[in-house]
Formats: C-alpha cells, sequence, structure tokens
C-alpha cells in the first residue's frame, strides 16, 4: 500500500542526508523555469501546509506579477502542536527541501529566498544549516536561513511576511495576499516546505511519475503524523486516496477502541470512528465529506480518553494563540474556550452549551484573520460529534445541585 517518493532510497546513515548522498541518489537539480510551473500544474500537486491549493497555479500567481523582483519563503514553522512531518522531512532530507526552494525561486524570477524553519524544531534547524554549508558557494549566497517564532499562527503565511517585513509574526488582514504584494512589497510565494520537496522530485520525474503515486484519482504520496491511540505513533509517508484504515494499519492499529479520529490537527475536525475508517485521504474528497486533511495529522482518540477534556484543552490552546489583533479572536475564543472548559469540568453555567452554539456562529466569518475561523470549525465538529456528552456534561452540575 505504501508508495515511498520523499523517503525513498536508503534512510541516510546518521540522521541527515548529506549533499553528496543526496546528489548520488537523485542526481543535481534541475533548474526551474516556466515549463517547471507548467509540469506542476499537470503533476495535480497541491499545497501541504493546510489550505491544499494548487502548487502550479501559486507559482504563476507570483511569477506573472515579478518581474525578477519576487520573494520565496519556504515555511517549515510547523507551529502545529500535533504534527512532526515537516520537522522530520527537514531533518531527513533537508536537502530536497532546498532544491524544492531553488527550483522555485527559479521558476517565479525570485531575488530572495528565505528559510523558515521553527526555532523549536532543533534537529530540522541544524539540518538545514549544515546542509546549507554543503551547498555551492552560488547556490549559498541565494538562501537565508530565518527561525520562525514558536506560536501556532506564525505559520500561516501573511504572518510569515509579517514576521520578514516587522519581526512580527502575526496574520494580517488582506487583501492584499503576499502573492501581491508581500516581503518588502514584492510578489512573495510562501510555500510549505514538503510542498517543495515535492515539486523537486517532480522537476526530475515528471507530472505523469508524481501522478501514478496516488489512488482513487489522487496524485502523489502524502507525509501524515499519526498519533494518539496507535501502537507505533509517528510520521509515515502514504499514498494519496488512501484510507484512513490503511494508515491506521501502517501505524501498527489502533490500541484499546477508536472513539474518534482528528483528522487535521487543531484546525481539522473529529470525526466518529465508525466513520472515519472508510475515509479516503485527499483533499478534495474530504472537503466534499465534510472533513479536511489540513497539515496531515490523523490522531486517534480511544475509549478511556474524555472527548470533552481532550476538546477543551485544543481549544484553550487556540484561544490563547490568538494574535490579539480582533475582538472576535481575542475575546470570543476566550469566552468559547471558558464555557466548554466549564462544561468539561462539569461545572457548566446555565445556558453554557446554547452559547456554544451560539457564539459559534457569531464568531465565524468576523476575525481579521482565519485563526477563529480554524478555532470554531474545530468546537463545531466537537459539537457534532460529541453532542450526547457535551448535553450529559453540561446537566451535570444542576443534577449534583438537586
Amino acid at each position: 500500500m505504501t508508495t515511498l517518493s520523499l523517503f525513498s532510497g536508503p534512510p541516510p546513515a546518521a540522521g541527515a542526508e548529506s549533499f553528496r548522498d543526496h546528489t548520488q541518489r537523485l542526481g543535481h537539480r534541475p533548474r526551474g523555469d516556466r515549463a517547471l510551473i507548467d509540469t506542476l500544474d499537470r503533476s495535480g500537486l497541491v499545497g501541504r501546509g493546510g489550505a491544499s491549493f494548487p502548487v502550479g497555479v501559486k507559482w504563476r500567481s507570483v511569477q506573472s506579477r515579478s518581474r525578477g523582483a519576487a520573494v520565496v519563503i519556504a515555511n517549515g514553522a510547523e507551529g502545529e502542536p500535533l504534527s512532526r512531518k515537516d520537522r522530520t522531512l527537514m531533518a531527513l532530507r533537508p536537502h530536497l527541501v532546498i532544491d524544492g526552494a531553488l527550483l522555485a525561486a527559479d521558476a517565479v524570477r525570485a531575488s530572495r529566498t528565505l528559510l523558515y524553519i521553527g526555532e523549536a524544531h532543533g534537529a530540522a534547524a541544524a539540518a538545514i544549516s549544515r546542509a546549507l554549508a554543503e551547498r555551492p558557494p552560488a547556490e549559498l549566497a541565494r538562501l537565508t536561513l530565518l527561525g520562525a517564532p514558536p506560536s501556532y499562527v506564525a505559520g500561516e503565511e501573511t504572518a510569515a511576511v509579517n514576521f520578514v517585513n516587522s519581526g512580527v509574526a502575526a496574520p494580517l488582514a488582506t487583501p492584499p495576499r503576499p502573492f501581491e504584494r508581500g516581503v518588502d512589497g514584492r510578489p512573495t510565494l510562501v510555500q510549505n516546505v514538503e510542498s517543495l520537496a515535492h515539486a523537486a522530485l517532480i522537476a526530475r520525474y515528471g507530472d505523469a511519475w508524481f501522478q501514478s503515486l496516488g489512488r482513487h484519482h489522487a496524485a502523489g504520496t502524502i507525509l501524515l503524523t499519526v498519533s494518539g491511540a496507535v501502537a507505533k505513533p509517528g510520521v509515515i509517508e502514504v499514498a494519496s486516496g488512501c484510507s484512513v484504515d490503511e494508515v491506521l494499519a501502517l501505524a501498527g492499529g489502533v490500541s484499546g477502541k477508536a472513539r474518534a479520529v482528528l483528522l487535521g490537527g487543531y484546525f481539522g475536525g473529529w470525526i466518529r470512528a465508525d466513520q472515519a475508517g472508510s475515509m479516503v485521504l485527499d483533499p478534495s474528497g474530504l472537503r466534499a465529506a465534510g472533513g479536511s486533511l489540513g497539515c496531515g495529522v490523523v490522531s486517534v482518540l480511544d475509549e478511556t480518553a474524555d472527548p470533552l477534556d481532550v476538546s477543551a484543552r485544543i481549544l484553550q490552546h487556540l484561544a490563547n494563540e490568538s494574535a490579539a489583533q480582533c475582538g472576535p479572536c481575542f475575546f470570543g475564543l476566550r469566552s468559547l474556550s471558558a464555557a466548554t472548559t466549564r462544561i468539561a469540568a462539569r461545572q457548566a453555567d446555565n445556558g453554557d452549551l446554547p452559547q456554544l452554539h451560539r457564539w459559534t456562529a457569531m464568531v465565524k466569518g468576523r476575525g481579521a484573520c482565519r485563526h477563529p475561523d480554524g478555532a470554531v470549525a474545530f468546537l463545531q465538529s466537537a459539537l457534532n460529534v460529541f453532542e450526547p456528552e457535551f448535553v450529559a456534561a453540561a446537566g451535570a452540575r444542576g443534577r449534583r445541585a438537586s
């Protein structure tokens, strides 16, 4: 079932693959140009950072505005607490990520290329730093390593641009989008590091090769972080279009009995276990089914865990990670978190549960950025999947008082 692409070939003997081993395995980096953008279009590659936007379309939108002054940001911030895929990729295949960044810079005619790596991801940052020292001087002169702050929102593309411009990793109200006016007012491509690594392989092997790796009309492979109640948690590479059940089998199976599966991470949503197993991990298919691949997280909740407590802790994290730029995010998420925490503790105030439903509708679509929308979508999935538990917990305080 597994079709390796990013991790194909012998594993590195001691951590990161060296430049010598990288070039022996894959050959030297081809040059990026407009033809590569057409190849990416045909390949069906979509972004692996969460939005699943077509990569070729994104590169073309920057290239068409560039005039040789564009900027590329290779986004390895990875602030999602449940995700480890990007830091694992950078730690093991740093030169593949660098190849992708340079190909993108060539294709969009960028004059500046930034490797934006989470400063908390020590092994990944060290591997990228060592890899840069191994690259030819002409390439090294084109690349700058930049530490991303350890916050949830730091990886959002406008937050990355804002950090480069001002030192503040807070999302910006849009428009304009980064592809229109980003770093120093220039057209800017912000692309997840896994997406760039795939692009580096597509440049070598072509669009038909990439499409052949997927299943059920999906293209390529995807990196997933599997966690929770599984025998072998960790990062795996699977064919896009495989099922959740197949992923869990690769992770050694479920430990105990699954209650629900969190797909996509904190900005994803809960899926009932009896529904999740057959779901196909393809971004377009998941959207049609009301799910999201997000940043490639598959986390299993077993029946021994309290789903309300887990959901309350996730929502509290999202509330604490607010950029505090608007009322719906700063005050709205804190109110939602407080009410959810009270319900999870079986200490609900009268009206907490109806207010959760009402407030989620009020907050959605009204923030200065998309952070409150993601948090509300997660909460709505919890309210739907764990509705009986929410109803029972919300009434527990009143029953004790009587």
